[in-house]
C-alpha cells in the first residue's frame, strides 16, 4: 500500500486525534531512512486538501474538523456555493462576506459556521484557497482619466478587475480583452490586474465567440513540439503495425456519423447468426498507437481533455493530421482499430465477446441523413446507391430496438429535450435556427456505443485493473423529496425516493410525454441528479441504469477514452506489471479530475457560444411576433419558447393588461383583476421586445397584452 493510502487509512480509523508528524511517523513506522518521504507525501496531501495542518501542526481530516473541501461556484450577487469534493457531501452556502478573497471556479477550504456538514440550511466560511483557478479573466475594458477596470465576461466573477493606467497596453473603452490577475482580492479590495491581450471591439465580428474560447481557457494553436511530433507521423498504416493485429479488411464495416464530421472515431459491423443472435462490431480508432504516454501530444492532449465543437469551428484535442487524417476511419482506406465483437441474444444480452487490435478498412461513410432517409423514408435513389448495405441496416434497427429496450426496461432515463441547429452564413451570422431531429440512425450508433461501452467496463472491472470509469452516482436523497414535492402538485410522485431506482424516474418521464408541463418536469428532474464525471473506481451510472460503465469509443476527441486503450493494449500484450499497476494507479485519479474539468469547461463555453448566436438571431428580429409555448414560470415572469427552440422571458413588469400574481404550489400566474391564469403549456403570441447581447438574453411580451 502506497504512504498516501496508509496515511489517510490510518486517520480514517474512529479513535485518531490530529498528530504531530513525529507521532504519525511512529504509528505508521515510518524509519529515520523514510522521514522525508513522509514529509513530502504530507505536504502534497496539505496542498491537494485530502488532510489539513492545524495552526498546532497536527494533521487530520478536513470532515473531522468540521471543513469542508471543494470549488467555490460564484454567483453574480456575490455570494457563493462550495461544491466539495466528497460528491456524498451537500453544496455549502458561502455569504459574501465570508468569501475571504476566493473567487468563482477557485479551489478551497471552508469552515462550517450555521448548520452542520450535509445540511440544506448550512452555511460557511472560506479559510484556505488551495489553488487558483483565474489567473487570466476575460471581460470588457473601461477606463476613466486615472484608472480603469475590467468587467468580467463570467457573472460568477462579481468583482471588477482594477487596472492601473501603466497596464492599460492600449486597450480603450468597449473593448474585449484578456487581464492578468497580479492581486487577489482582499477584504472589500478589488483584484487587480494587467492588460495582457486585446481581443477587439466588443461589437466587432468575431470578437464575441474569440472571448468565450479565451474564457473557457480553449487552446486554439497546437505547441511547436506538439506539431513537430504530429509532422512526423505517417499518412498511411504501416506494414510494421499489422502484425499481432486481426485483419478486417473484408469485414463489411461502415461509419456512419454526421454529414459535416471528420474525426471519425467509430465504425461498426453487423451480422445474425445461424443461431438467430446478433454479431455486433465496433472498431474505434486506435490513437494510442500514435500518441505515446508523456509525449508531447499526449500531455497537450490530456492539458485539453476533450475537444469542443462550437457553433462555427472545432477545437480538437488533437492536431488535425491524426483527428481528420491517419486516426479517422475515412473510407476505404486501411486504419487500425481497437475492436469488440459481441454476440447479442435478441433479449439484448451479450452471451460472447471479444476485445483485440485490429485493422479494418471501411466499406462506406454513411450519413445520419442517408441512413435515415433509407430506413425512414424507403428512399428509391439512396436504397440502389447503398443496396449491399440494406439488410445490414435493417438487422441494426431491429438489434436497436432489442437493446433499447432492455434498457428501458431495467430503468434506463431518457430525458427527450431538443436540441438546436444553428445555420451560419460565411461571415459567421446565423440565419436560421431549428430543431435538430434524432432519426433511427443516431439511436441505432448510440445504442451500440452504450454496449460497447458497459462491455468494456465490466470486462476490466473483473480483472481489477486500474481504469478510467464513467460514473454517474445516485441522486441525493434531499433533492428527491424536493423534486417530489413539486411534482405532486402537477399530480405526479416517484416511487420509492427514499432509496430511488433510475426505472422511478423514468416511469415518471413517460407520464409526462405529451403533456403541457413536461418539459418543466424533465428540467426539474435533471437538475435533481448529480453530474456525471470520471473516476478510477466503477461506482455504476444511475442515469443508464448500468453497473459498469466507461468511454471507450471516442479517443479522438476524449482523453479518457485514449487512456484506457492504453490500458487496454498493455493487458492484452501482458504489460500490466506489479509497478506499472502501482504507476496507473497513482496517475489515473488526477486524469480523471482533469477530463471532468476540461468536461464541463467545453460544455459551457458550447452552450455559451449557442446562447449567442440564439441572441445575435433574435437581434435583428426585434419587434417580430411569434407563436410559442410558456416554458417555465416563474415569481419574475414567463419563459416562452419558440419553435425554433430559441426561449425568451415575458417579465411580469410587461404583463400590462392586469396585475399578476404567482402561485408557487401551482406553477401559474394569475390576473388579480381578470383571473386570467398562464399554465405551462400553453400557447401564446409574444412579440420581441429586446436582446441583450452581453448576458444573451432576449425579452419577449406578449403581444395580446
Amino acid at each position: 500500500m502506497e504512504l498516501l493510502d496508509r496515511i489517510l487509512e490510518y486517520m480514517r480509523e474512529e479513535a485518531y486525534n490530529p498528530m504531530l508528524i513525529s507521532e504519525l511517523a511512529g504509528a505508521l513506522k515510518v524509519d529515520e531512512e523514510a522521514m522525508s518521504e513522509l514529509e513530502e507525501t504530507l505536504k502534497y496531501m496539505e496542498s491537494d486538501g485530502y488532510i489539513i495542518k492545524t495552526r498546532k501542526k497536527r494533521y487530520g481530516l478536513p470532515e473531522r474538523m468540521n471543513l469542508i473541501v471543494g470549488r467555490l461556484q460564484g454567483s453574480q450577487k456575490g455570494f457563493g456555493f462550495l461544491i466539495p469534493d466528497n460528491p456524498d457531501i451537500r453544496d455549502l452556502y458561502i455569504p459574501v462576506e465570508n468569501l475571504n478573497g476566493a473567487m468563482h471556479n477557485d479551489r478551497v477550504i471552508a469552515r462550517i459556521t450555521k448548520g452542520s456538514i450535509g445540511t440544506m440550511k448550512s452555511e460557511g466560511e472560506i479559510i484556505r484557497i488551495l489553488k487558483r483557478a483565474n489567473e487570466q479573466i476575460v471581460g470588457t475594458f473601461e477606463s476613466n482619466k486615472r484608472f480603469g477596470f475590467v468587467v468580467p465576461d463570467d457573472a460568477r466573477i462579481y468583482q471588477d478587475i482594477f487596472i492601473s493606467r501603466e497596464d492599460f497596453e492600449g486597450a480603450k473603452d468597449g473593448y474585449k480583452v484578456v487581464v492578468q490577475i497580479t492581486r487577489w482580492p482582499e477584504g472589500r479590495r478589488n483584484p487587480e490586474g494587467k492588460i495582457i491581450e486585446i481581443l477587439g471591439h466588443r461589437d466587432d465580428a468575431g470578437t464575441d465567440i474569440l472571448s468565450i474560447i479565451r474564457g473557457h481557457n480553449l487552446p486554439e494553436e497546437f505547441p511547436a513540439d506538439v506539431e513537430v511530433q504530429a509532422s512526423r507521423i505517417p499518412e498511411e498504416v504501416r506494414s510494421e503495425a499489422l502484425s499481432s493485429r486481426k485483419d478486417l479488411r473484408n469485414r463489411k464495416i461502415a461509419t456512419i456519423d454526421g454529414e459535416d464530421a471528420k474525426d471519425l472515431d467509430d465504425a461498426v459491423s453487423l451480422e445474425v447468426l445461424p443461431n438467430g443472435n446478433y454479431f455486433l462490431g465496433v472498431h474505434i480508432a486506435d490513437v494510442s498507437q500514435y500518441v505515446f504516454e508523456g509525449s508531447p501530444l499526449d500531455n497537450e492532449a490530456l492539458k485539453r481533455g476533450t475537444s469542443v465543437y462550437l457553433v462555427d469551428r472545432v477545437i480538437p484535442m488533437l492536431p488535425k493530421k491524426l483527428s481528420n487524417g491517419i486516426c479517422s476511419l475515412n473510407p476505404k482506406v486501411d486504419r487500425l482499430t481497437l475492436s469488440c465483437d459481441m454476440e447479442i441474444d435478441n433479449k439484448g444480452n451479450v452471451v460472447k465477446y471479444d476485445i483485440y487490435e485490429s485493422i479494418i478498412r471501411t466499406s462506406e461513410r454513411m450519413t445520419y441523413k442517408n441512413v435515415n432517409k433509407i430506413l425512414e423514408d424507403e428512399d428509391e435513389e439512396l436504397k440502389a446507391r447503398y443496396k449491399e448495405f440494406i439488410d445490414t441496416f435493417k438487422n441494426m434497427e431491429q438489434l436497436m430496438n432489442i437493446l433499447r429496450k432492455k434498457r428501458r426496461i431495467r430503468g434506463s432515463i431518457d430525458f427527450d429535450f431538443e436540441e438546436s441547429k444553428i445555420i451560419l452564413d460565411d461571415k459567421g451570422k446565423p440565419v436560421d435556427i431549428r430543431p435538430y431531429e434524432r432519426g433511427v440512425s443516431e439511436r441505432i450508433i448510440e445504442e451500440f456505443m452504450i454496449v460497447c461501452n458497459e462491455t468494456i467496463a465490466e470486462h476490466m472491472y473483473w480483472k481489477e485493473m486500474p481504469f478510467v470509469y464513467r460514473v454517474h452516482e445516485d441522486p441525493d436523497p434531499e433533492k428527491i423529496m424536493v423534486l417530489n414535492v413539486l411534482i405532486h402538485n402537477f399530480g405526479y410522485s416517484i416511487k420509492g425516493a427514499d432509496e430511488i431506482h433510475p426505472k422511478a424516474l423514468q416511469q415518471v418521464l413517460d407520464k409526462v410525454a405529451g403533456k403541457k408541463e413536461e418539459r418543466l418536469i424533465n428540467t426539474l428532474l435533471l437538475r435533481s441528479l448529480r453530474k456525471a464525471r470520471y473516476d478510477g473506481g466503477s461506482l455504476g451510472h444511475f442515469g443508464l441504469a448500468s453497473k459498469y460503465y466507461c468511454h471507450f469509443t471516442s479517443p479522438i476527441r476524449r482523453y479518457p477514452d485514449l487512456m484506457i486503450h492504453r490500458i487496454i493494449k498493455e493487458d492484452i500484450h501482458r504489460k500490466l506489471t506489479p509497478g506499472r499497476i502501482r504507476e496507473l494507479k497513482e496517475m489515473i485519479p488526477g486524469i480523471a479530475e482533469q477530463s471532468s474539468i476540461r468536461e464541463r469547461a467545453a460544455e459551457e463555453a458550447e452552450r455559451e457560444v449557442e446562447d449567442l448566436k440564439k441572441a445575435e438571431y433574435m437581434k435583428d428580429r426585434i419587434g417580430e411576433e411569434y407563436e410559442g409555448i410558456i416554458s417555465s414560470v416563474t415569481s419574475f415572469g414567463m419563459y416562452v419558447e419558440l419553435e425554433n427552440t430559441i426561449e425568451g422571458l415575458v417579465h411580469v413588469s410587461n404583463m400590462e393588461d392586469d396585475y399578476y400574481i404567482f402561485d408557487e404550489t401551482s406553477h401559474v400566474m394569475i390576473g388579480e383583476r381578470k383571473r386570467k391564469i398562464y399554465r405551462i403549456g400553453d400557447m401564446v403570441r409574444i412579440r420581441v421586445l429586446s436582446v441583450d447581447m452581453a448576458s444573451h438574453k432576449v425579452d419577449f411580451v406578449l403581444a395580446e397584452c
